[in-house]
């Protein structure tokens, strides 16, 4: 299949607003690819499946959130493409945490030239704040840290309501082994639509063990 917005059809039911959003993006992350390493340089001729489609996926596990919060954001991957994809929803607010200022200034031009309803932060997530009254309702990351990291990072800003989803590939079972030690969690572990050996982790109720 060729690699283009006609991936997504298959698993989503995407508008042809949407799709010329993705676009925009996807030519974006090109043009600043040549100037800055936004994405591995051997997957931007398949970056409709490897980076768009691989992001949308989450969204079948949280079709309802609107309060989003993005860790390690880089290219936007996924949350750029979740906002576009909850872009016509009037109650959705994504918040994208990237420490690196050239990848920060990247996500505020996508989200300028798009009109997405996001905010940037700059910096550190240890020194991240969520600056809403309301709880998160889903806190994603790709490509960011080892799960046990992942869980130290996430748990300040969870609550009974809020999913983690995570992103993670070959190494998935030895991440969990290292990381059920330490943790406890509701996880349910589901299979990417991009990648056979890739899994995402849907994950509930983390807390640190008291044994860890």
């Amino acid at each position: 299949m060729q690699d283009g917005p006609e991936v997504l059809c298959a698993h989503l039911d995407v508008s042809r607003e949407t799709s010329d959003r993705l676009r925009i993006y996807v030519d974006l992350v090109r043009k600043w690819q040549k100037v800055q390493n936004l994405v591995a340089p051997s997957t931007l001729a398949e970056i409709w499946q490897r980076h768009v489609l691989d992001s949308a996926q989450i969204l079948r596990f949280a079709p309802l959130a609107r309060r989003w919060l993005d860790l390690g954001s880089g290219a936007g991957f996924p949350g750029i493409v979740i906002s576009i994809l909850m872009a016509n929803r009037a109650d959705f607010h994504a918040h994208l945490v990237e420490s690196n200022g050239r990848k920060a200034a990247f996500l505020r031009a996508v989200v300028r030239e798009i009109g997405l309803p996001v905010t940037v932060h700059d910096q550190r997530i240890e020194r991240f704040t969520w600056p809403e009254p309301l709880p998160i309702d889903v806190i994603s990351a790709r490509a960011l840290a080892a799960l046990p990291a992942l869980c130290g990072y996430a748990e300040p800003f969870m609550s009974e309501k809020t999913v983690a989803i995570f992103h993670k590939g070959r190494d998935t079972d030895s991440e969990l082994k290292s990381t059920l030690s330490d943790w406890n969690l509701d996880l349910v572990i589901e299979d990417s639509v991009v990648d056979p050996h890739s899994r995402v982790l849907v994950i509930r109720a983390l807390q640190r063990s008291k044994t860890g």
